[in-house]
């Protein structure tokens, strides 16, 4: 029953939602409702277990393998594998690699989410929109206010 209420509420928000026509007078807070909601129907529908949400930053995460050694920190420069998806399945990052980027310099989403796993570890990221593009979108195939999902793999790290 929580399920079917959670995934109808969700139906309902991205309606209400995309049937606007400017989505700049939607506030930040609701913004982040109407991302939690739909993030947490995305998992209930999906059947995902195992996803936490960090607490201060209210991502959602899953951790497919932990990796080994240290964990890299803002400051790192990273060497990661990773594919970029909406909620509808609408793949707008296939399969691509970012070697030696300084980790600061990458969506805050990211900056947040890969310090919670080690080389060699593979993660799931489960995005608020504020956290990726938020209302200023970098291309056409990512609407404004979308929320995210990453496949990251932490290929290597430097401090």
């Amino acid at each position: 029953m929580k399920k079917t209420f959670i995934i109808i509420l969700s139906i309902l928000t991205v309606g209400f939602v995309s049937c606007k026509k400017n989505t700049a007078t939607v506030s930040a807070a609701q913004q982040a409702i109407i991302d939690d909601g739909l993030i947490k129907a995305y998992i209930s529908s999906h059947s995902l277990d195992s996803v936490k949400k960090d607490s201060s930053s209210g991502i959602y995460y899953k951790i497919i393998a932990t990796g080994t050694g240290a964990y890299p920190t803002a400051s790192s420069s990273v060497n990661v594998n990773y594919q970029g998806t909406l909620l509808n399945g609408t793949v707008f990052a296939p399969e691509g690699n970012i070697g030696g980027s300084p980790l600061a310099d990458l969506i805050t989403g990211w900056q947040i989410g890969v310090p919670f796993i080690n080389t060699g570890g593979t993660i799931i990221l489960l995005l608020p929109s504020r956290y990726g593009y938020g209302n200023n979108s970098p291309s056409a195939l990512i609407p404004n206010n979308s929320v995210l999902i990453f496949t990251i793999q932490l290929v290597s790290f430097t401090n």
